[in-house]
Parts: C-alpha cells; structure tokens; sequence
C-alpha cells in the first residue's frame, strides 16, 4: 500500500529512503580517559540501533564547535582530528548496516551560556566549577541562565571566532563521510541566545532589532554553505517560539526560516523552547507540529516536525497532509529502536529490510 511516511525525499543530490528520521539526542557519553568529546562504542550501538532499525536520517547528537561549546564535559564535539576520526567510524558503521539506505547528518552546535553544565545523571545540577573539569562561558550579554554561572559578553573577534570554528566543525564533518550537517539554532543555545529578544539586548549590529539578531544564526549558515558541498543539503534546527511573553513568535521564525532558505538552507527542525526558565509550554502529542506546518506554508521551505510524535498513524497523518516533509522521532525511537519496522508493519508497506527481520514483518504482530 502507498504511504506518505516511506515515500523518499530528495534533499540536493541526497535521496532519503523515508520521511522517519532520529532527531539529535545528547548522551554525555563521551569519556575523559577516551578523548575528551570523542565518540565511542556507546554512540556506535545507540546510533546503529536505528539504522538496523530501519531509520532513514540519523543526526548526531549537538556536537560542539569549539572546546567551550560543550554542552556538559562529557558532551561531544568536531573541532579536532580525533572526534572526525571517532565519528567517522559510526558513520562507517550506519551506512553499512542500515535496514534501509541509512543516511547520517552532524548536528554543530555550541551551547552558549548554558555551557558547562552537570550532565543529567551526574547527580548534580547547574555549571559545573573549574575544580571539577568546568569553564567560563559566553553569550550575548552577561546575563546568565538560571541556576547557571554568568556568562562573558562575547567581544566582535570572539563572535567572528565562533563563525570559522562552526565552518571548521562543517568541513570535519564532510571528511567524517557524514551525508548532512545541521546548525543548531535552538534549545536556548548560543545561536538562539542571540536571536532571542529575551536574551539578546546588545545595542551593536549582533542586537538590536529583529535583523541584527538574526545576524549570528545566519552569518553561520552562510560560513557553513559555503565549506561543505553544493551537493550536501544543509539543515537548521531552530525554536519557533520561547513560550514566553516578549521572545520569539512563530511569525518571527517564518522571516528567519526564509531568509535561512535564501542563504541556501534546505530544511528547517522545527522544535521550541529553552531560551528561558520561565517558559510556559503546554506540552501535549504532536503540539510542535503546528508551527513545522506554518513555516513550511508561509516560508516556502520543506520542514520537519518534532515533538511527542510517537504513533505511526500520527507520524503518516502529518506526513500525507503536507504539514510537515519529515518527522523527527526521539523517545519514541529510544523506547523502540525498530519503531519503523513496527510502523511498516502496521501501515501495511513492505520495504526491503535486512534478511534478518524480514520474517517479523509479514508473520508477528509487535
């Protein structure tokens, strides 16, 4: 039977088998005694389960520009040789092992002032000190996080230096054999730092109105363009919105996606939220898909949709009704990394798995 959710998609020169997709999740899996942000066999099985699982697009988990972008000390990154050699073996490993023609795309990104952190099961929350293997961050203004360590206004040089470290993480990136790179504009990380109208207040041209603060998201986007191939589609994850009275509206992020779009971005991940503490999001199945929709619509850039989509009816019916070209999944892939064995099976659409599932499919419910 026809399904919109395992019909391909073309990006570029890039054919996706299906529109099922694993958004970026962080691990903070990456041990000191191992190589400070390199991936290891932790990051091979999480990332290859998907693949043998039957995903079209994997991204990366956010893997920092520069040492101070890390998100925790045990996050990831792509600023030396030794991550790209680390992350080259898992790319290594999804194209070769993929239940469909598995793609992998790197998602850059660098964690601003909410840098530095404890990671989520160390026990402790907030900015880890310089004593334990922390550091001083940055951002647009000095205004920190809550709960987090004040950041460092970031000088024009060190915002410049920023720039060339996301473009120098992209090159990596296309020498790791990755087949996609994604800026990460979201979350309240330091892009969305800069975007935000309730965290931005710089009066030089990275603040001041809606183009200035703008600025930084799409300077990258131009720096990152310009290194990787013509043919390699380009893809940025933004927040529609801050949930906060005063931060960025969907409206705000239809003009930012299409300007992306003119600078040669190819598809806008549509998520929200994390710029502040204070947001009020009323979290509920599919409640992110809305704006996925309106950018697609109102920008005129393909889109993909996050959020508690975790259904395959739920994933087809975004999917067929043109609100979104793909559909990111991330709990629902860690609770079942063969969700998408699962769905074929249950939208009765037979694609050509691995020999060693095929006989789940047609005989054994799930």
């Amino acid at each position: 039977m026809p399904s919109a959710l395992f019909s391909p998609l073309q990006l570029r020169s890039l054919m996706v088998p299906h529109r099922g997709w694993v958004s970026p999740m962080c691990q903070y899996s990456c041990h000191p005694e191992t190589g400070e942000g390199v991936p290891n066999d932790w990051h091979l099985m999480h990332l290859g389960s998907f693949a043998a699982g039957g995903a079209a697009l994997i991204m990366s988990e956010a893997a920092a520009v520069n040492p101070e972008g890390r998100i925790s000390p045990l996050d990831a990154g792509l600023y030396s040789d030794e991550q790209a050699a680390g992350w080259e073996r898992v790319v290594r490993f999804v194209h070769a092992h993929g239940a469909v023609d598995c793609r992998i795309g790197a998602q850059l990104a660098h964690a601003g002032r909410k840098a530095s952190t404890y990671w989520p099961f160390s026990g402790h929350s907030g900015s880890v000190p310089t004593a334990e293997g922390g550091w001083g961050t940055v951002g647009p203004t000095t205004d920190g996080f809550d709960g987090y360590a004040a950041p460092a206004a970031m000088s024009e040089a060190e915002i410049l230096g920023v720039v060339a470290d996301f473009a120098a993480a992209a090159s990596r990136a296309v020498a790791a054999g990755f087949d996609t790179v994604e800026i990460h504009g979201a979350h309240g990380y330091l892009l969305h730092q800069f975007q935000s109208p309730l965290i931005n207040t710089r009066t030089d041209r990275w603040g001041g109105d809606e183009d200035g603060r703008n600025r930084l998201m799409l300077t990258v986007v131009d720096a990152v363009r310009e290194v990787i191939p013509d043919s390699m589609p380009l893809l940025l994850r933004i927040s529609a919105s801050d949930w906060a009275e005063g931060g960025v509206d969907v409206e705000a992020s239809v003009r930012l996606a299409r300007a992306a779009a003119e600078r040669g971005v190819d598809l806008v991940d549509v998520s929200s939220g994390g710029a502040v503490a204070h947001q009020k999001i009323p979290v509920a199945p599919g409640y992110q898909a809305g704006f996925a929709e309106q950018i697609k619509r109102d920008a005129g850039v393909p889109t993909g949709a996050v959020g508690l989509l975790t259904s395959p009816a739920q994933v087809e019916d975004i999917v067929a009704n043109g609100r979104a070209d793909a559909v990111f999944m991330a709990r629902a892939a860690l609770r079942d990394p063969h969700w998408w064995l699962r769905a074929a099976y249950e939208l009765g659409y037979d694609i050509p798995w691995v020999p060693q599932y095929q006989r789940a499919v047609p005989r054994h419910g799930f």
